[in-house]
Order: structure tokens, then C-alpha cells, then sequence
């Protein structure tokens, strides 16, 4: 991923009423914390706009054609945005000194929608020593909803926990006698994911179910000799915890080599223009992701107003950008959005915290109606449930 990891005030009345009232300060006086004042709020982000994971640069792209398109309504509350995004390269080092530019020179009022777990760990101790908000972070690595010990850290992307054991339910309904192989980068990303997989597995009983697991790292230029593993392992179902670039070699390896397993990709690589395009349409048809938004380019959502709207705007500030790639770019920035909106006058970094905690079942504009976001002081993960869809070769189709 986050993801990261930019509506008109029309949008406004998609999004109204989900948070609780912010806490009124003294005689209504306004109140800031650095990167906040009467007439500006400075946010900041990093994701890779180079590196192994450069795809993940259109999210950065896309947000900030949303605040561009917000300041050129007015702002938020009178307030214009402005909103920093820098290159961490998918390279926690870089990312920590990015970071550190973005609070200490940038003075920016808090950190979201950075892509990646390895890269959100690198800044999260940083950040919450600091007390600077790391909000809406683009992923679902479970380290990240701890508010008792990271009381500034807030995830918004489904848990990877959450997400492989949609799979597993779904491979143990559809084939009970499962072989699963996985493929997992090297990393906290990745071993979240098989974390999850085991543990979904344990759940049903079935943990021998797990026959091949293969790791890689972000640095390999392929992932050939591992989906060749998998294959011989006799595995028929294969799970790829990997980011794009491996995620469209490991579909298209496998089509090379006549394996025709049941295949899973991560929601966090389930791009059509940097995935599954790439891989071969021939390779890629077939392919199960779980999502959490709405598909623009599905024929039955043609006079979906949010899908109308999103599309109006990728059209208008986005044009270069793919639109079928972005919309949890823009569920995230419309999260952020309406946080800004709440927090009204009272623009601390605390405040920010108390909004972010206090997210009662909603959702936002380009999610499905069974998708419910919710958050508590306690319980910093959103997500409650995923949308199983395939790849039918030229769209995302529901198949649950």
C-alpha cells in the first residue's frame, strides 16, 4: 500500500453527521497547533513516486488534485490547504527523513495516507513521540491500531487480518480440500498477510491446508524461481501477499508456466493499469481481491451519483491519472476532508485524534453499502468487512 500511500461542497452531504460533536473551546476561540491557523492548514504525506513501488506515486498525485480542487471552492472552513507530498521511495530510511522534514521545516499539523507498512513503521515512534497525528495511513498491518501505546497512530485500510480471512473463508467454502501456496514479501507487509492466512486457517482447522510458502525481497528483480516452488508444491490455490510490480510477474509467471491455481491478490495491489494489465489480460481474468470500493467503470453503477461525481473529478483535476486505480486515494482524502470539516475551529492535533476515534458506521462516497466504517478511543480499525470481487478481463465484478 496507507495508498499513499485530492469534491465539490456537493460531497459535503454525502459525508455529514458520522462523527461525534468536537469538544468547543474557551469563548469559542479558535485553537491551533503548528500547522494550523485562520486562514491555512498544512498537511503532509510521503509515498513512492520512485523505487520498486512507484505505481503507489498516483495516489500522491491524486491528492493533491483533491486539495487543489478544494481551495479552488473556498477551502475548509475559509481555510486554504496546503498539502505536502514527498518522495520516501517505498525505502523506510527515506521515509523517516522525509517525515522529519515534513514536521521539524514543513511544520506541517499532522502525517496521513502514507502508502505502506514498512514505511509507516519506520516514522511511527518518531511521530507519536512527537505528537504529531499519523492518520488514514494506507495499511492493515495490525501494529497500527494500538491506541493504548500509539495513541497517534490511526490506520484506515481494511487489516490484513481482516482481509486473508475473507480468503480463507471463501477458499474453504469453495474448495474444502485446499492446497494454498503464498507468496509474501519479505517484510512487515507481507508477513502480516501470512500471519493472517495462518490464523484464518488455524480458525477453521485447517492450518495444513498452508503447503508452500514463498518469500521475496523488494529488491529481487524477479519472483520466477518462487511461483516455479509453488507450483511444484501441488498447491492449487494461490494467495499473492505482494506489492504491484511482483504482484503483475507472479500472475504472469504463472500463466507462463501452465498453473492455473484459484488466485488471490492483495486489495492493496489489485491495480487494472499497474497489475493486471501488465500481467496479461490472459493472465491476470479470473484473478479474486477483496475491495472496499466501489468499481467506476461497472455498467450498473453508470448513474451512480457518487460514481458521477468521482469520475467528474478525476476527469477535471486528475486527467493523466487512471481512474479505475484511484478510488481509495479518494475515499481517504474525503476521510480527510471531513475531519478538517468536523474539527471546525478547534484545529489541535489532539482534536484531530478524538475526530479520527470516533467514526460511528458510515461510509464514504465510492463505497459499497455494505461497507461499514467504524472506530472507537479503543479501536483505531475502520474496516468491518470486504467486497469479494474477479477480475472478469476488463472490470472488477462482485461475486458475493
Amino acid at each position: 500500500m496507507k495508498h499513499s500511500i485530492t469534491q465539490t461542497a456537493v460531497l459535503a452531504g454525502f459525508l455529514g453527521g458520522m462523527f461525534a460533536a468536537a469538544p468547543a473551546t474557551a469563548a469559542d476561540k479558535p485553537a491551533y497547533s503548528p500547522g494550523a491557523s485562520d486562514t491555512e492548514i498544512r498537511l503532509g504525506s510521503t509515498t513512492a513516486y520512485s523505487g520498486p513501488v512507484s505505481a503507489y506515486g498516483a495516489g500522491g498525485r491524486t491528492a493533491k488534485a483533491f486539495f487543489d480542487m478544494i481551495n479552488a471552492n473556498g477551502g475548509i472552513n475559509g481555510r486554504k490547504i496546503t498539502f505536502i507530498s514527498l518522495d520516501d521511495a517505498y525505502s523506510p530510511p527515506k521515509a523517516l527523513e522525509q517525515t522529519r522534514k515534513l514536521v521539524e521545516s514543513d511544520n506541517v499539523l499532522l502525517i496521513f495516507g502514507v502508502s505502506g507498512t514498512p514505511t509507516n513503521t519506520a516514522t511511527q515512534k518518531y511521530l507519536n513521540n512527537k505528537q504529531v497525528p499519523q492518520v488514514l495511513i494506507t495499511t492493515g498491518a495490525n501494529k497500527f491500531n494500538n491506541p493504548k501505546v500509539y495513541p497517534w497512530t490511526m490506520p484506515f485500510w481494511p487489516s490484513y487480518a481482516l482481509e486473508q480471512k475473507t480468503y480463507v473463508d471463501y477458499i474453504l467454502k469453495q474448495k474444502p480440500d485446499a492446497k494454498i501456496g503464498v507468496l509474501h514479501a519479505n517484510d512487515d507487509y507481507g508477513k502480516d498477510h501470512l500471519n493472517g492466512v495462518r490464523a484464518a486457517l488455524e480458525a477453521h482447522g485447517k492450518s495444513k491446508a498452508l503447503v508452500s510458502v514463498q518469500a521475496y525481497e523488494t529488491s529481487d528483480p524477479v519472483v520466477d524461481s518462487q511461483i516455479l516452488n509453488l507450483k511444484n508444491s501441488g498447491a492449487d490455490v494461490f494467495i499473492s501477499a505482494t506489492t504491484p510490480k511482483f504482484a503483475a510477474q507472479a500472475m504472469r509467471k504463472a500463466h507462463e508456466i501452465g498453473w492455473k491455481p484459484l488466485q488471490f491478490v492483495t486489495n492493496a495491489s489489485a491495480s487494472i493499469s499497474h497489475v493486471l494489465t501488465p500481467a496479461g489480460v490472459e493472465a491476470s481474468t479470473g484473478v479474486i481481491t477483496g475491495n472496499f470500493a466501489k468499481a467506476p467503470d461497472d455498467p450498473d453503477l453508470v448513474n451512480d451519483p457518487e460514481v458521477k461525481d468521482y469520475l467528474a473529478f478525476m476527469k477535471k483535476w486528475a486527467p493523466q491519472e487512471n481512474p479505475k486505480d484511484l478510488t481509495s486515494t479518494y475515499i481517504v482524502v474525503n476521510m480527510m476532508k471531513r475531519i478538517l470539516e468536523r474539527a471546525g475551529d478547534n484545529l489541535t492535533r489532539e482534536n484531530i485524534m478524538k475526530l479520527v476515534g470516533s467514526i460511528n458506521n458510515e461510509r464514504m462516497p465510492m463505497q459499497p453499502q455494505k461497507i461499514v466504517l467504524h472506530t472507537t478511543p479503543d479501536d483505531f480499525s475502520a474496516y468491518q468487512s470486504l467486497q469479494l470481487q474477479k477480475f472478469d478481463g476488463k472490470r472488477w465484478v462482485n461475486i458475493d
